[in-house]
C-alpha cells in the first residue's frame, strides 16, 4: 500500500521541485508530523527543510491577525454588545454568556464562508419579525425589545469586529474573510514561492478563494484524495465537495482532474461487530489488539479511531500489556482528572447563596481524598467531622459550626473551605490559588506517587492564571456561578497531552486528525448514528433555509464532511473493524451508522457481521458459611448470658450471616444523616410518646376523660421527642414536616380509638408500658441459662383478659400474626416473624409470672388502625373455615417454647455453620 502523503513525494519528484523550495499546507498538525517522517525516508541526501503550515496557520500569516481563546472572544463581544446596543436593553453578562457562545459561532460562520452580514443580518431580523408577528395592534414591550435586538445586530457585528482588527486579533472567521482582503497583496509579494495543497476536502469559502487565487497565479498545485467510486457517482456523498470543486472552479477548465485513483475497490477485510455499551467497545478494541500482536502485525500502521473521543481512557484501560509503544494524538480533558473534582465541589458550594452549608456539599469535600490530608496528617479528622454531621442529623451547617468541629484543625482552612459570607469571584479566585498552594504542599510530601496529580494541580494552577486575568481586564463576571461556568469550559477545553513517539506505536486518534494519513489496519469505534455522522445538531440562530440561500453550511455538508473522513479511512486500508454500540440509552439509539448499510448495499465488498456477547460467566457466588469454633460458641455464651432479644433471634431467621455480623463480631451499620426522617426514627418518636402519655396510669383503670387530657400533650410531646431522636434535623419542612404531622395524626387517632372502646362499654386497666423483662429459660441439651429479654410496648387488661400489645407504625395485617405450622415459625422470615416476636414477648412474661396464661398477645398497627388489636391466633389449617384460637394458653406457650430451644441450640451446635440465605 502507497500512502497519499508518499503518492504525492512522488508525483512532485516526478515533476522535476525541489523540495526545499516548496510550502506544504495540510489539513492538520498531526498530518504535518507524518509528512516530515515521510520525507526523511524518502531522500537519499539532506536538505534544507521546506516550509510546512497547517491550513489555520497559513491563513493566519496571511490575515496579519493573532488568534484568541475563545474564552477572551466572549468578554470582547461582551464589551462590544455594551457599546452596539441601547442601554436599556443590555442583559447582564451571566444571561449575555448563555447565547452569546451560540452568537459567535454564528459570526465565525458568516465570516468563513464571506458571506454578506449586512444582507444576511436584513433577512434574519425580518424572520425573527414574521415568526413573532401579532394580530394586535400593539406589540408587547418584550417583543419589541427583542425584534430591536435583531435589527441591531449589523451594529453589534461591526463594533465587535473594529475592536478585534484595532488589537490585530481575531476569531477564526475574521481572520479567513482578512486573509481573502490580503490575498492579492500576499500573490505580489511571493510570486516565486510555490503552494502545494494535499489532503484537503470541505473548504469554506474563503479557503477556496485563496487556493483558487493562487492557482489562478500558478502559484499553487491541490492534490486530492479522491477514489472512482465516488467520485464518478454522482449521488454518493464522499465526493460532494470534491465533485463540486472540479465542476466550478476555473482552473479546472483548463486543467486536468487527475487527482483519481481505484485503491478502494481493492481486496479488503472488514469486519462490523456490534457490541453492548461502550465499556464493550473498549475491551473489543483490547481484543483485536492482542490478536493483532499475536499475528505479528506491524503495529505503526495500525490505527484506533475514536469517533467518540470519552472512549479514550476505557480503550487506554483495555490495551493489552503485551502492545508495545502506543501514540495519542488527543489530549485528556483537564475536567476528567481527579484533582478538579476538589474545585467543582468547591465552587458547586459557594455559588449556593444560602447563608447555612448543605451538609452532602460539606461532606462531599470533606471526603475529596485531596481535601482529607490538608486536615491533619495524624489521623482522619476529615472523617471524624463527618461521622459527628451525620451523629448529629446537622443538614444544615453553619461555618461557625464547623469551625467548632474543626478546632484540632488550621482555622484558616475552614475559612478557606466554607466561608461563603460576601464571597465575590475576586476573593474565590484568591481562595483557589491558596486552595492550589496548599494541595501541592500536600502532595510533595508523596511527590514519588503523585508526580501525576501535581501535574494537574499546576495545570489548574494555570487555567486560573488565564482565568484571573480576563476577568481582571474586563471585570464582566460578578458572580460565582458564572466564574463556576468559565471554569467549567476551561477545564473541557484544556488538555493534558501525552508524550510519547509520536511516530511509533499504535496510533489512537479522533477522526478529524486522520485526515491524510493512511493505515493498513483500521479499528473505528463508535460507528453510531448520532455520532458518525453527527446527524442534525442545530446551534445557530440563523434558520436552515437561510442558510441554504446564504451558501452556509447545514447538517447535510457535515454528513459529507464525516463520509469522506469514514470512507477515506477505507481507500488504502486492508484490515478494518467497524465497531458500534447495540445499546439503547437516553444518548444513544443503539442504531448502527447508515454508513455501514451503505457499505452492505454497494456489495463492493464483503462485510462480516458479528454480534458481540459480553464473556459473563454463569458461575454463582458461593453463600457465605462462616464455622463455628470454640471463641465462637464463648462469644455466644456471652451473648445468651447478656439476653437474645426477639429481634436478634429473629435477625438469624432471616439470615444467620447477618446475626453473626452484627451480634458475635459487633458490626453496625453505617447510618448516614437523615434529611428526611427514617421510618424507625418515626416508629421511636411515636412509642416514646405513648409511653410519656400512659405512664402516669400505669396499674390504673383509664377513663374516657384521662385520655381526653392526652390530647393537648400531643404537639409538645412529638416536637420534644423529634428533638431529642432526629436531634439537629429540621422538622418544619418540605418531607419532615409531613412525617412531623403523621407522627401527630398517629397518637391522636390511637387515643380516639381508646376513647371509643371505652365509650362502647369496654373497661381497659393499664398494666404497663414499655416494660424492660428479662427472664432465664432452661434449653435442654445445653448446659448453662439462655437469658431472654426484650422491651413490651404495652400491657392491660381488656375487660378482665390480659392483653399483651406490641406498636408497629408500619402495615400489619391478620394473616402476619397466624400460625399454622409450629415449625415454620422459626424458618419462615417473612411469614411469622411478627408471630415469633409477640409470642417470644409472651413466654418472657409468663416466665417471670407478670400474667399468665391465658392471656391475649397481638400488634396494634398505626398504618391499619381500623383493625384494631390485631391478635395472634393459632390455626388448625390453612383453609379459611379451619379452627381459629386467639387465646394463648400454656399449652400455646410450650409449643412455641420447644420451637425456640431448637432455634438457640442450633445456633450453639458448632457442626452447624452460620450459612447465608439466599434472597
Amino acid at each position: 500500500m502507497q500512502k497519499f502523503i508518499s503518492a504525492v513525494l512522488d508525483s512532485l519528484s516526478n515533476k522535476g521541485y525541489s523540495f526545499s523550495e516548496i510550502t506544504f499546507i495540510l489539513p492538520s498538525k498531526r498530518a504535518i508530523l507524518f509528512l516530515k517522517n515521510e520525507l526523511s525516508t524518502y531522500l537519499d541526501t539532506p536538505i534544507f527543510s521546506p516550509e510546512i503550515f497547517s491550513i489555520e496557520e497559513f491563513i493566519e500569516t496571511l490575515s496579519q491577525l493573532k488568534s484568541i481563546s475563545n474564552t477572551e472572544l466572549i468578554f470582547k463581544l461582551y464589551q462590544a454588545y455594551t457599546r452596539a446596543i441601547p442601554e436599556e436593553e443590555i442583559e447582564p453578562f451571566d444571561s449575555f454568556y448563555k447565547w452569546g457562545q451560540t452568537l459567535l459561532q454564528d459570526f465565525n460562520e458568516i465570516d468563513r464562508h464571506l458571506v454578506k452580514p449586512d444582507v444576511l443580518f436584513e433577512y434574519l431580523h425580518a424572520v425573527k419579525e414574521i415568526n413573532h408577528w401579532s394580530v394586535g395592534e400593539n406589540k408587547t414591550s418584550l417583543i419589541e425589545t427583542y425584534l430591536s435586538f435583531w435589527k441591531q445586530l449589523p451594529a453589534l457585528y461591526y463594533a465587535f469586529k473594529e475592536d478585534l482588527l484595532n488589537e490585530g486579533l481575531g476569531y477564526q472567521g475574521l481572520i479567513y474573510r482578512e486573509s481573502v482582503e490580503s490575498i492579492e497583496l500576499f500573490v505580489q509579494n511571493n510570486a516565486d514561492k510555490k503552494f502545494i495543497f494535499l489532503g484537503f476536502n470541505a473548504l469554506n469559502k474563503a479557503e477556496e478563494t485563496v487556493i483558487q487565487e493562487l492557482l489562478a497565479n500558478q502559484m499553487a498545485e491541490v492534490f486530492w484524495d479522491i477514489d472512482a467510486s465516488f467520485f464518478n457517482n454522482k449521488n454518493h456523498e464522499v465526493g460532494f465537495f470534491i465533485r463540486k470543486y472540479a465542476r466550478s472552479w476555473p482552473y479546472y477548465k483548463n486543467h486536468p482532474f487527475n487527482d483519481i485513483h481505484n485503491l478502494y475497490t481493492q481486496e479488503k477485510n472488514i469486519n462490523v461487530y456490534g457490541i453492548p455499551k461502550n465499556v464493550g467497545q473498549a475491551k473489543h478494541v483490547g481484543e483485536l489488539l492482542k490478536q493483532l500482536a499475536k499475528a505479528k502485525n506491524k503495529m505503526s500502521h495500525t490505527a484506533v479511531i475514536l469517533a467518540d473521543e470519552t472512549l479514550l481512557m476505557p480503550v487506554l484501560n483495555s490495551i493489552p500489556e503485551n502492545i508495545g509503544e502506543v501514540n495519542i494524538t488527543m489530549g485528556f480533558p483537564l475536567q476528567y482528572t481527579p484533582v478538579v473534582r476538589v474545585f467543582e465541589q468547591f465552587f458547586h458550594l459557594h455559588k449556593k447563596k444560602e447563608d447555612r452549608l448543605y451538609y452532602k456539599d460539606v461532606v462531599e469535600l470533606l471526603g475529596n481524598p485531596f481535601i482529607k490530608p490538608l486536615y491533619f496528617h495524624d489521623y482522619d479528622l476529615a472523617t471524624e467531622i463527618i461521622e459527628t454531621i451525620e451523629k448529629e442529623n446537622l443538614i444544615y451547617l453553619s461555618v461557625e459550626k464547623l469551625k467548632s468541629l474543626s478546632q484540632k484543625a488550621n482555622p484558616i482552612l475552614t475559612d478557606l473551605l466554607f466561608s461563603s459570607k460576601n464571597q465575590s469571584p475576586k476573593n474565590i479566585l484568591t481562595s483557589c490559588f491558596t486552595l492550589v498552594s496548599l494541595l501541592k504542599s500536600s502532595l510533595e510530601k508523596t511527590k514519588a506517587k503523585n508526580l501525576l496529580n501535581l501535574e494537574y494541580v499546576y495545570k489548574i494552577h494555570c487555567l486560573l492564571l488565564e482565568l484571573e486575568r480576563i476577568n481582571t481586564t474586563y471585570n464582566f463576571i460578578t458572580d460565582i456561578a458564572t466564574l463556576h461556568s468559565f471554569f467549567k469550559e476551561l477545564t473541557q477545553k484544556e488538555t493534558l497531552d501525552f508524550k510519547g513517539e509520536p511516530l511509533k506505536g499504535i496510533q489512537i486518534m479522533g477522526v478529524l486528525e486522520s485526515r491524510a494519513i493512511d493505515f493498513e489496519t483500521v479499528i473505528i469505534t463508535s460507528v453510531n448514528e448520532g455520532i458518525l455522522p453527527a446527524g442534525k445538531t442545530q446551534s445557530s440562530f440563523i434558520p436552515y433555509d437561510l442558510k441554504l440561500q446564504h451558501g452556509l453550511p447545514t447538517y447535510r455538508e457535515k454528513d459529507a464532511v464525516y463520509a469522506y473522513h469514514f470512507y477515506r479511512l477505507l481507500q488504502r486500508a486492508k484490515n478494518i473493524h467497524i465497531l458500534y454500540n447495540t445499546e439503547v440509552d437516553v444518548l444513544n439509539t443503539g442504531e448502527k451508522s447508515r454508513f455501514i448499510t451503505q457499505l452492505e448495499i454497494e456489495g463492493i465488498h464483503t462485510l462480516h457481521h458479528t454480534l458481540v456477547v459480553p464473556g459473563i460467566t454463569s458461575k454463582e457466588a458461593p453463600l457465605k458459611v462462616i464455622k463455628k469454633n470454640p471463641a465462637i460458641i464463648t462469644s455466644l455464651m456471652e451473648i445468651a448470658k447478656k439476653g437474645f432479644s426477639p429481634s436478634s433471634l429473629t435477625s438469624y431467621i432471616r439470615n444467620p450471616i447477618d446475626f453473626y455480623n452484627k451480634k458475635v463480631l459487633g458490626m453496625t451499620e453505617y447510618d448516614e444523616a437523615e434529611e428526611t426522617v427514617a421510618a424507625n426514627t418515626l416508629g421511636t418518636v411515636v412509642h416514646n410518646v405513648l409511653e410519656s402519655l400512659y405512664l402516669p396510669f400505669a396499674g390504673k383503670i383509664l377513663t374516657p376523660e384521662a385520655i381526653q387530657k392526652m390530647k393537648p400533650k400531643i404537639a409538645g410531646l412529638v416536637t420534644s421527642n423529634f428533638s431529642e431522636v432526629y436531634k439537629s434535623g429540621d422538622i418544619t419542612k418540605g418531607k419532615n414536616r409531613i412525617v412531623f404531622e403523621i407522627a401527630k395524626r398517629y397518637v391522636h387517632n390511637f387515643l380516639a380509638r381508646e376513647i371509643h372502646e371505652l365509650n362502647s362499654g369496654n373497661e381497659i386497666k393499664l398494666i404497663g408500658v414499655e416494660l424492660n423483662v428479662t427472664t432465664e429459660i432452661p434449653i435442654p441439651g445445653l448446659d448453662f441459662p439462655v437469658t431472654l429479654t426484650g422491651k413490651i410496648d404495652r400491657v392491660d387488661l381488656f375487660n378482665g383478659i390480659p392483653r399483651i400489645i406490641d406498636y408497629k407504625t408500619g402495615k400489619v395485617e391478620q394473616k402476619q400474626v397466624e400460625v399454622i405450622d409450629w415449625e415454620a415459625i422459626t424458618s419462615d422470615y417473612t411469614q411469622y416473624s411478627k408471630s415469633f416476636q409477640v409470642l417470644m414477648y409472651a413466654l418472657m412474661l409468663s416466665n417471670e409470672t407478670l400474667i399468665t396464661p391465658p392471656f391475649e398477645a397481638g400488634i396494634v398497627s398505626f398504618k391499619n388502625l381500623n383493625s384494631g388489636f390485631i391478635k395472634f391466633i393459632k390455626k388448625e389449617s390453612s383453609e379459611r373455615n379451619a379452627n381459629k384460637d386467639t387465646i394463648v394458653t400454656t399449652k400455646t406457650l410450650a409449643c412455641f417454647q420447644k420451637e425456640l430451644s431448637k432455634l438457640i441450640r442450633e445456633i450453639f451446635e458448632i457442626t452447624i455453620p452460620f450459612t447465608e440465605k439466599e434472597v
